[in-house]
């Protein structure tokens, strides 16, 4: 039987994952970005805004598969888990990789509001880790990547 400071504490980590509260949130961020700008690297910057949408969207997936696949097998770092394309193929691929991160977040999201999944035991294909770690990396990882995304957008004109 879950406790009140067991709601509460999955009640906040559902906040956390959705965003919006100390940082912006997804929709901010991705919904109307402009597809002009989508693969732009500035300069003096590392990454075009695809490449960081789509980081996110292979962490996130990673973070998650790692938390519920008992057959889950690690991507190569760095390589897999960066694209090596600046831009999107097209509108299409940008808009998937939106719904791609948001069907994640939203996974996520069950998988810490179910009282029945303990976000304290290791995870017993895992090494030490928790659910509860993975939750926090998963919204800690894109956070980060959304501020960056900001900061692209402020750089390239394209932030409100």
């Amino acid at each position: 039987m879950a406790t009140a400071d067991d709601r509460a504490l999955r009640e906040q980590l559902v906040k956390f994952l959705r965003g919006g509260e100390a940082h912006a949130d997804l929709k901010s961020v991705l919904d109307d970005f402009p597809a002009k700008a989508r693969g732009v690297v500035p300069k003096g910057g590392e990454y075009s805004a695809w490449q960081l949408l789509e980081h996110i969207r292979i962490a996130l997936h990673d973070l998650l598969d790692f938390s519920t696949n008992p057959n889950y097998v690690a991507p190569n770092w760095p390589k897999d888990y960066w694209p090596k394309e600046a831009a999107p193929a097209d509108g299409d691929a940008w808009d998937m990789s939106v719904k791609a991160v948001k069907k994640d977040i939203a996974d996520f999201e069950k998988l810490v509001g179910n009282p029945e999944s303990n976000l304290y035991s290791t995870i017993p294909w895992g090494d030490g880790q928790t659910l509860l770690r993975e939750v926090l990396l998963a919204g800690q990882h894109t956070s980060y990547h959304l501020g960056q995304i900001v900061l692209l957008r402020r750089v390239l004109g394209a932030w409100r």
